[in-house]
């Protein structure tokens, strides 16, 4: 199975320091429904990670996220694509749990949806908890310079970012990737 690994804020959709609360306020990236798309129709599975602490916060619930992520899931497929899950960790960060990243329980819950391995595939995310949690777990991390990704990548040492591919966004990283799959 080819299968790549999303993150959702700052890679696919605008992210927010006030959070992204409803599906009004989910507005996507220039460029990232028509990658995904472009993912899908190539053969490759495309699940999405995602940290919601919105929910545990009281800021939305699972019904608004519903919502928010079938948006996303109705514009890839407009554009022939087809998101084949979204994964979220609905957790506060001091909930002590396995699924929020940079804890690797989203790509364990990937893995057994899928029955396969995340090892070596790509995690594009745009923070530093998206490229632990792919070291962690053994995927190819790999960041985009949206949401908080040119943040994190200033912020980042020489070393948090050995081995990890550097993109402006999520469109250049599929023309780059789906590029060297067919050389």
């Amino acid at each position: 199975m080819k299968l790549i690994v999303l993150d959702r804020d700052g890679v696919i959709n605008e992210d927010s320091d006030d959070y992204v609360k409803s599906v009004d306020e989910w507005e996507p990236i220039p460029g990232s429904i028509e990658a995904i798309a472009r993912l899908s129709k190539a053969g490759y599975t495309v699940a999405v990670a995602t940290n919601q602490s919105g929910i545990a916060r009281g800021y939305f619930d699972e019904f608004e996220l519903a919502a928010m992520h079938q948006k996303l899931c109705t514009l890839v497929e407009q554009e022939g694509g087809e998101v084949d899950g979204v994964f979220f960790c609905p957790h506060g960060p001091d909930d002590d749990c396995d699924c929020r990243k940079p804890k690797t329980g989203l790509l364990e819950q990937i893995e057994c949806e899928f029955g396969t391995s995340v090892d070596k595939i790509p995690f594009v995310g745009d923070s530093a908890k998206d490229l632990l949690c792919a070291k962690l777990a053994g995927c190819t991390p790999v960041l985009v310079r949206t949401g908080k990704g040119e943040r994190t990548f200033s912020e980042s040492t020489e070393n948090e970012l050995d081995g990890v591919l550097v993109h402006n966004n999520l469109q250049e990283f599929v023309d780059s990737f789906l590029n060297s799959q067919t050389h």
